[in-house]
């Protein structure tokens, strides 16, 4: 799935990263604990949260993520944007819930991550 569909998907605004739309993700992964993160996410995989700190931004760094997704209308400080700016990543944000944005874009065909093995 494009960044650009998961915007529409989730009436998203795009806060950095206009120029990335059209890049694919795989898979999602919803979040407020940046060590699931860690544990968990590799691949072309979009971060979900409403965690909204540098912490975000350094675990998606490690992790090489290109796109996260702020819930619940939280809207990263202007530090915060210029780190992602740093690392080339996309930043958005919408007004659904983690648990809602997650099922739009579950029940729209982006798959999670599942455990590893």
């Amino acid at each position: 799935m494009t960044i650009r569909k998961i915007a529409e998907l989730l009436e998203a605004k795009v806060i950095l990263g206009e120029d990335k739309l059209d890049l694919e993700v795989d898979m999602a992964f919803s979040s407020d604990m940046m060590s699931d993160v860690l544990a968990y996410v590799h691949g072309r995989t979009v971060l979900l949260t409403g965690l909204v700190n540098e912490h975000v931004i350094r675990t998606a760094e490690m992790v090489d993520l290109e796109c996260i997704v702020f819930v619940r209308d939280k809207v990263p400080t202007k530090e915060i944007i210029d780190m992602a700016r740093e690392n080339d990543m996309v930043l958005m944000t919408t007004w659904h819930t983690l648990y809602c944005t997650s099922g739009i874009l579950y029940s729209n065909g982006l798959t999670g991550i599942g455990r590893r093995q």
